[in-house]
């Protein structure tokens, strides 16, 4: 059997830092391998001998004049028998897209230094990527995901001799007044909690400190409230993973981001771990209020 992931997505989405660390995880991996190359590329992997074959490679616009011929020659290597393949498609929202490539100081692929500029590149790029998009077998947004998260999430969505279960759980704080975070499979509403923010003593601290979780813990309705989502996800999660699900994103929302949500985030993640999903936080809009704040 040969076990084959291939990468794609928008540039600047993190697809480096992928496969970066599918060769950490024994993968040969190859970056932005010419199209016309894969049907050799897979037929080399078929020869190794001894342990299983396994090999990474990352294509996307920057082979232009071939992407139109991606789809067919994955369709046709999908049907192949001794090959187990995994499309991982990355992305991200297009104003951390431009904010990536303004940090970096690198060119985008398809903008050619007119007046349009990189977001109309990026724009370009989604449109001529929208099959593969749509054939992915996970789509994994990037926004507020850390390097370490990102490798965390591949490995634990692609490492078959993990003894934990195979669905991977993201939990997401978030204040209602900065959006919705659009990865999100599951979104629940804490603003209804007393706020720790009215507490001058509680109101520079975060969901983090033990004396905001122990207010609320001391407040009506918060045990129960977390008590029948973990029951809900206790009733969800075996069937998510019966259907095959990798990523999971739990979303957490107060007013802010800062105490309520924060404090959830990090009891849910507590409980995830302890029923045998691998579980990640991501704070994102912690530190928004906290100039404001001091």
């Amino acid at each position: 059997m040969t076990r084959l992931v291939v990468v794609t997505g928008l540039s600047g989405s993190g697809k480096t830092q992928a496969l970066r660390c599918l060769e950490d995880m024994g993968y040969f991996a190859v970056d932005n391998l010419p199209i016309p190359l894969i049907p050799s590329f897979v037929e080399l992997l078929g020869r190794s001998q001894g342990e299983e074959a396994r090999g990474a490679f990352v294509a996307d616009v920057r082979d232009s004049a071939n992407l139109a011929g991606l789809p067919a020659v994955l369709q046709d290597l999908r049907q192949r028998d001794a090959l187990q393949l995994r499309l991982l498609f990355f992305e991200a929202q297009e104003e951390t897209l431009v904010r990536r490539f303004s940090e970096t100081r690198r060119p985008h692929p398809l903008d050619m230094g007119g007046e349009s500029g990189v977001a109309d590149a990026i724009r370009r790029e989604a449109s001529l990527l929208a099959e593969l998009r749509a054939a992915a077998d996970a789509v994994i947004e990037t926004d507020a995901m850390s390097p370490h998260e990102l490798r965390q999430m591949v490995q634990d969505s692609l490492d078959p001799g993990r003894e934990t279960s195979p669905l991977h759980v993201r939990v997401v704080s978030f204040g209602f007044k900065y959006g919705l975070p659009r990865e999100a499979d599951m979104v629940f509403d804490a603003r209804f909690l007393p706020n720790p923010y009215f507490k001058p003593e509680l109101r520079g601290k975060d969901g983090r400190d033990e004396a905001v979780s122990s207010y609320l813990e001391q407040q009506a309705g918060y045990r129960e409230f977390a008590e029948r989502v973990e029951d809900l996800l206790d009733f969800v999660m075996p069937r998510f993973v019966g259907e095959g699900k990798s990523y999971f994103t739990l979303g957490i929302g107060c007013t802010g981001g800062r105490h309520r949500s924060v404090a959830l985030a990090e009891r849910l993640a507590a409980w995830l771990r302890g029923a045998g999903f691998q579980a990640t936080i991501t704070h994102r809009d912690i530190d928004r209020d906290a100039e404001r704040l001091r």
